[in-house]
């Protein structure tokens, strides 16, 4: 899913303490846990272990990290290859604000999802406000999983133009266009082969939860405190199956549907209908507010003001650069949160009315500084995602699935089948799919869930869903919002529920709901 939760901010010693070490449920049972080896259940007790005594020595965090002096960093050795736990060693960035409280609980590791979402900002969340009763009790621990930023980065094109505009966006594209997309997909995934050779396979989503044992370990913490938002709640949730006894405290926000037939094809189909509805939830918000943007007092209205942009985008790119493409990607951020429907509404509404510079300003194409992080991300994010299951080989599926879907969902159909694609032309095995869930009688403690309704990036069913498959859990749902991370945000209710469970371990009723947060003002 390609979704990054915000959460209101701005990502030679001897062999001794392993008396405190939780034992992996492999080498008591003899058996591996699901979706692992012998061989990599063993390779990631060892990985633990050698993590435990070697610590992460941290320091000042390096100027590439843009990180304030109270943040230190450090780095922690994995596997490539957990069944060769003597292999080639990976190194993987971490950030820290440690607890200003007297109190410590230990370490809360956060991850923001993606694939390839860089969680090294998340020790800054420790100066805000809503985060202040946490940061007291935690160290804040933040960190650049496998493949991203500086974790043994993955590539699979040149990062200059990367992304650039301007592009079409064809809610229902031509033969033509759709040749040219595959054409493009095939190269990219052979791009992804040749630049990173046999350690691809390695970038999986099983891999970057037992990479999360390791930097439990590594933080001298007995049992992982843990917040997931988006991705990060499905390879949380690959954890909780693998390492149910390792837990301590665990949050899932904006929950990844973990139902292995919707992994990951299935649940891209359904994140192009859910972002559809979104859309639709922006325009009425903009009709409300015709007053002040102009763009129709009608949502059937604002469409129009957005499709006829969209034309005029075609054939006269804004500044150049600002294509049809570069229009909808603007706007699909209203989808992730309603922080930015005044700013993309003020911004469409200038275009139409001949102003482009505020359309440039959220629109244009990353510059010569953040291409190659773009880069980055998408990779990761393609590598992940193709390496973790099998996606249809066919054109053919593709091509009946999301024609049939962009009828009555075109937003965002097409965008995201494409951004997908290069996993139809994939080299390399495919990870078998992990049934997540635990049994009631798991070593796996109480763990919180918070979703709001409308999500987009994850719908509101991936909750359910991963609820079911971990008893003991509970679901705080906030109501009639789509804000895709709304932990540490506005809702003081979804905070309460947050901070009881991170500060007790006290959980609500299975389910309770807050009422939504306050609708955007327009500007």
């Amino acid at each position: 899913m390609k979704a990054a939760a915000l959460y209101g901010t701005i990502g030679s010693l001897i062999l001794t303490g392993f008396t405190g070490l939780p034992a992996v449920p492999a080498t008591a049972t003899g058996t591996a846990p699901p979706g692992s080896t012998a061989a990599e259940a063993r390779g990631e007790t060892v990985a633990a272990q050698r993590a435990a005594v070697r610590g992460i020595d941290f320091d000042s965090c390096p100027a590439v990290e843009g990180l304030p002096g109270t943040v230190e960093c450090g780095t922690v050795l994995v596997p490539l290859d957990y069944a060769r736990p003597d292999g080639r060693q990976i190194r993987l960035t971490v950030s820290r604000h440690r607890a200003t409280g007297e109190d410590r609980q230990g370490a809360l590791v956060f991850n923001p999802g993606g694939p390839g979402g860089n969680g090294m900002f998340y020790p800054l969340i420790a100066g805000l406000p809503a985060w202040r009763d946490v940061a007291e009790a935690y160290d804040i621990v933040g960190y650049a999983p496998r493949g991203v930023g500086r974790s043994a980065p993955v590539s699979c094109a040149d990062a200059a133009g990367f992304d650039g505009g301007p592009s079409a966006a064809p809610e229902h594209p031509s033969a033509a266009f759709k040749k040219k997309q595959i054409a493009q997909a095939r190269s990219y995934a052979a791009g992804c082969a040749r630049r990173n050779g046999s350690s691809l396979r390695y970038f999986t989503s099983i891999n970057n939860a037992r990479d999360l044992d390791v930097l439990r370990a590594a933080l001298g913490e007995k049992k992982l405190n843990y917040v997931g938002a988006s991705y990060g709640t499905y390879f949380g949730a690959l954890y909780a199956t693998l390492f149910p006894g390792h837990v301590r405290r665990m949050v899932f926000d904006s929950v990844v549907n973990p139902d292995p037939h919707k992994i990951w094809y299935g649940n891209n189909l359904d994140q192009s209908a859910a972002f559809d509805r979104r859309f639709g939830d922006w325009r009425r918000w903009v009709a409300r507010h015709d007053t002040v943007y102009h763009l129709g007092r009608r949502p059937e209205q604002v469409l129009a003001a957005y499709e006829k942009a969209s034309r005029q985008l075609e054939h006269h790119p804004a500044g150049g650069v600002v294509g049809p493409g570069q229009l909808q990607g603007a706007l699909l951020k209203s989808g992730y949160s309603d922080s930015h429907w005044a700013r993309d509404a003020r911004a469409l509404s200038a275009y139409v009315h001949g102003d482009e510079g505020p359309l440039l300003a959220i629109a244009s194409p990353p510059d010569a500084n953040t291409a190659a992080s773009s880069e980055n991300e998408n990779a990761v994010y393609t590598a992940v995602e193709c390496n973790d299951a099998a996606w249809p080989r066919s054109w053919e599926v593709w091509d009946k699935d999301n024609t049939r879907l962009a009828k009555h969902a075109p937003f965002e159909t097409w965008s995201n089948a494409w951004m997908n694609l290069p996993c139809a032309f994939w080299q390399g095995p495919r990870q078998r799919v992990v049934d997540v869930g635990v049994g009631r009688r798991s070593a796996l403690p109480p763990t919180l869930l918070l979703a709001a309704e409308r999500d987009a990036a994850t719908p509101y069913r991936g909750a359910l869903e991963l609820q079911k498959r971990l008893p003991g859990s509970a679901l705080v749902t906030e109501r009639g919002a789509g804000t895709h991370g709304i932990g540490g945000g506005p809702n003081a209710c979804v905070n309460r529920y947050l901070d009881t469970y991170l500060l007790t371990g006290r959980l609500p009723a299975r389910r309770v709901y807050c009422a939504p947060r306050a609708e955007p003002r327009p500007s």
